[in-house]
């Protein structure tokens, strides 16, 4: 290799590193923290009649009894559910509506002459909508629904495309390390812009703004940080691609569905390349939901205020930065897949250790947190990596198109099963727990698949150590 291929090739590696700082704040502060806890508060501004019960805001719900807020209905659409599960069913809305847009990213990156453009189209409109819910106060949460669900889509589209470079900026014993190395700096940039806006929550008594617009002012940052720091991932990644050849007369819509009906029939030619897909696609789900609904256990059910929810989070994000960076070298001497299996079994652990924490416990919450932490963003990494290996060659676009559309296909079954069980049961404590079964039916699963068998099935060299 030439120096200045390897030069060209550090560069597009941290222009890759980058996209991932770029969209992190997004997850982490628009959706885990301040989404999941103002959210259901807004929402509960529009239920029915709000007053002070036993010194607590309260309301009357559907059947006129006084009732806690997060208990009082909402209506969209004619349907009636709970305030405090709107956020639950919102994030299923959310991903079930990309399973429609998230084909034509694939079709567009496969058609296009240039992805990064492709890229940074889907982050922008993900951006925009991010900073837009800057406008979400009182009790307008279908505007926060709209804005969300916008915000998902640009989100979900660019990861397709992000993921698909994967295999354009690293061979196949280095992928692990890459995409550790991508979702930990991905952390550090989550967890850094969740400090600064926690600083400014916080003290949002001396910049002379209420809590109110401290929260729409957080949102707006998130937006604009992904932007900005969108400008120099795009630039960086690699410009080298040859599209797919478009078909006179096919839209883009239409052939973004056919290309993915095709990709699930050739994939049938490859059944342990979806059997890993499936085991993912499981336990995925699982991280997914504890992320996205953390902070609405711990002031639901443990009666935490924000600030301590905040603290928690930006906690994660740093140890999650070490977690990841510890994955990628955990893996690189025992292999992804074993690393893997520990990681699932460390989820079970963290679930059961949180179905335990007493109210106000704020040292044990944390203990929880530290362990969602070490393990968080390690499992998607290397699973992000090991797929790679088993998509046949000149496929990337195509299959990640497939990963994420089934990653946002089905992840609206643990939100659902969280928000059912609490409204059913009237505790998030058990809503938390039931979690649990996500991480062991997809321990089962990854331990079945031959990865090695599955490598050479796709006609991939496998690295010397899985």
């Amino acid at each position: 290799m030439t120096l200045a291929g390897t030069r060209s090739t550090k560069r597009e590696r941290w222009g890759w590193y980058f996209y991932d700082w770029a969209n992190s704040p997004f997850y982490s502060s628009s959706t885990t923290v301040f989404g999941a806890l103002s959210m259901s508060g807004i929402a509960a501004a529009d239920a029915k009649t709000n007053f002070t019960l036993n010194g607590d805001r309260a309301c009357l719900d559907a059947a006129g009894r006084a009732d806690t807020l997060h208990n009082c209905d909402v209506t969209l659409f004619g349907l009636h559910f709970p305030a405090g599960s709107v956020w639950g069913y919102l994030l299923s809305v959310a991903t079930v509506v990309q399973v429609l847009v998230l084909p034509i990213a694939g079709a567009v990156a496969d058609r296009s002459h240039n992805k990064r453009r492709i890229l940074g189209g889907f982050a922008f409109l993900g951006a925009a909508a991010a900073a837009a819910m800057f406008f979400l106060a009182g009790s307008d949460w279908q505007l926060g629904v709209v804005l969300f669900v916008l915000a998902n889509i640009g989100y979900g589209g660019s990861l397709v495309v992000y993921y698909s470079f994967l295999v354009d900026i690293g061979g196949p014993d280095e992928r692990d390390d890459i995409s550790a190395k991508g979702w930990a700096f991905g952390y550090l940039g989550g967890g850094l812009a969740l400090a600064l806006q926690l600083g400014f929550y916080l003290g949002h008594d001396a910049f002379g703004v209420s809590e109110g617009m401290a929260v729409q002012i957080c949102f707006l940052t998130s937006g604009l940080w992904w932007a900005a720091f969108t400008i120099p991932a795009v630039r960086a990644l690699p410009r080298r691609h040859t599209p797919v050849d478009v078909v006179a007369g096919s839209s883009v819509l239409r052939a973004g569905f056919a290309e993915l009906w095709q990709t699930v029939r050739a994939a049938k030619a490859f059944p342990l390349t979806l059997a890993f897909l499936g085991s993912y696609l499981v336990f995925t789900d699982g991280i997914n939901t504890v992320v996205t609904v953390s902070a609405q256990y711990g002031k639901d059910e443990l009666g935490f205020g924000n600030s301590v929810l905040i603290v928690t989070i930006l906690v994660i994000q740093f140890v999650a930065y070490l977690g990841g960076t510890l994955h990628g070298l955990v893996a690189r001497r025992i292999g992804a897949k074993r690393t893997i299996l520990g990681s699932l079994v460390l989820w079970v652990v963290v679930l059961a250790g949180a179905y335990f924490v007493q109210p106000k416990q704020m040292l044990q919450f944390l203990a929880v947190a530290v362990g969602i932490g070490l393990v968080l963003g390690g499992t998607n990494a290397l699973s992000r990596s090991l797929f790679s290996q088993m998509i046949p060659a000149g496929k990337d676009a195509q299959y990640y198109s497939l990963y994420v559309v089934g990653e946002r296909g089905t992840s609206w079954l643990g939100p659902l099963v969280f928000a059912g069980v609490g409204q059913a049961t009237g505790s998030f404590r058990l809503a938390i727990v039931a979690l649990v079964i996500f991480f062991a039916v997809g321990l089962v699963l990854v331990w079945l698949v031959p990865v090695r068998r599955a490598i050479v099935a796709a006609g991939n060299t496998p690295p010397e150590v899985l």
